[in-house]
């Protein structure tokens, strides 16, 4: 007997009406406005493909114990060696664990996206909490326009609930903080535009140095410890007088405090510099690093409460509800 062709997927629903997967994931969730000729398209081309939302059981229904997934829209390899990443799971499995539940991890991969997709959206997980997920990636998509709970570790680029940290008021503090130590001339080492939390953390900067009376610098980095180190080169040449930096994140400070050792300046005599997450290495720099805490596992505990109590029968605005957990300023040698 011949297989069974597999079932149309969001990604064939959208190539079929000719609009991007996130629309057509806009138009299953219904969570943000969509133009009514590209909703058309999509509900045409639903029919025509004969593509059917997968619905997961209402939690309330599912066996005691069904497990939580975490996928990481990261390379296997770094899965295993970021420490935000061990942080947020351990976090995760920490609350599961408590109500017995375990815990799935699995890394995203384009290869396997449809076995992925039928896996986590046939009702064999209670939940998926997603780390990292870029907006175009067909598997974020495919299990945004779900029914099965979903919730983005940091604010995600898709329409889906979500728990974060308060990047903007992390970076406040940390230009304040400066300012208060006299600085005049703060430069910030950002992180790729295409992260939402560095875009939260420049914008967090930018505005605590505006409300100061201070123009605002920025070099960009990719959160690499290589580009922090470039992006505090760059800086220094173009601003002589530079005496602190806001980086955000700790690896990129790391290199940053190499590349003002290699140039001579002093840190902090010459040149204040904060950093961001309170990763482990920012105690162990020389000089320790000032630093952002975020709550990290905190973060991870949250989400995994979230998607155990999740109810798809109830107020869909509720669904809506991303908190956001407070940052806090770690002073260390570095300022």
């Amino acid at each position: 007997m011949p297989d069974e062709p597999a079932p149309p997927t969001v990604t064939e629903v959208a190539a079929a009406a000719g609009v991007s997967a996130a629309t057509v994931s806009r138009v299953l969730t219904g969570r943000v406005r969509v133009s009514t000729s590209a909703r058309v398209q999509v509900h045409d081309a639903i029919a025509r493909l004969g593509y059917v939302r997968h619905r997961a059981p209402r939690r309330t229904e599912q066996a005691a114990g069904l497990p939580v997934a975490a996928v990481v829209f990261e390379p296997a390899g770094r899965l295993f060696r970021d420490g935000y990443c061990a942080r947020l799971l351990a976090g995760a499995e920490e609350e599961l664990a408590r109500r017995g539940v375990p815990l799935l991890t699995m890394s995203a991969t384009r290869g396997a996206v449809s076995s992925a997709t039928r896996f986590l959206t046939a009702g064999g997980v209670g939940g998926v909490m997603i780390v990292g997920a870029p907006g175009g990636h067909p598997l974020a998509v495919s299990l945004a326009a779900s029914l099965v709970p979903v919730r983005s570790a940091g604010r995600p680029e898709l329409a889906v609930p979500y728990a974060d940290v308060d990047n903007r008021d992390g970076a406040r503090q940390a230009v304040e903080h400066l300012l208060l130590r006299g600085r005049r001339t703060i430069a910030a080492i950002a992180g790729p535009p295409d992260s939402p939390a560095a875009v939260d953390r420049l914008e967090g900067y930018r505005r605590a140095m505006l409300a100061a009376g201070r123009p605002p610098l920025a070099a960009y980095g990719d959160f690499t410890s290589a580009s922090g180190g470039h992006a505090a080169a760059w800086l220094l040449d173009r601003t002589p007088r530079l005496d602190a930096l806001f980086v955000a994140s700790d690896t990129m400070a790391a290199g940053a405090l190499q590349a003002l050792r290699k140039a001579g300046r002093r840190v902090p005599e010459d040149i204040a510099v904060v950093g961001f997450d309170d990763a482990p290495l920012a105690a162990f720099t020389t000089p320790a690093l000032t630093t952002v805490r975020q709550p990290v596992e905190e973060l991870g505990s949250v989400i995994a409460a979230l998607l155990l109590d999740s109810d798809l029968d109830r107020d869909p605005e509720l669904e809506r509800e991303n908190p956001i957990l407070p940052t806090e300023l770690v002073v260390r040698a570095s300022t």
